[in-house]
């Protein structure tokens, strides 16, 4: 990495995350001095779901994320993106 390349800063809301009889990884970071955060959740065998909307904090993109496991559950919300062209906004 060269020194111009920019960091990636994580929340310290990410976490593992178990639901439906899975475990996941979810991601909640930003690049250094970037406005928006972004949300993946990564599966154990490398795939993962990302928004493509930013986030204005880390919380807001954690409660989407709550929230869609909250109304269709863990399993649909990763393969939402399946479905349509990404996953869905809750909000």
């Amino acid at each position: 990495m060269s020194k111009r390349d920019p960091k990636i800063v994580m929340s310290p809301l990410s976490c593992k995350f178990t639901a439906d009889g899975m475990t996941i990884d979810v991601e909640i970071y930003q690049l250094e001095g970037a406005v928006g955060w972004v949300l993946e959740l990564a599966e154990a065998d490398g795939s993962s779901t990302v928004w493509e909307e930013l986030f204005p904090t880390d919380q807001a993109a954690w409660e989407e994320f709550e929230q869609g496991v909250r109304e269709i559950g863990l399993i649909a919300l990763l393969d939402a993106d399946e479905d349509e062209d990404g996953p869905p906004t809750l909000h």
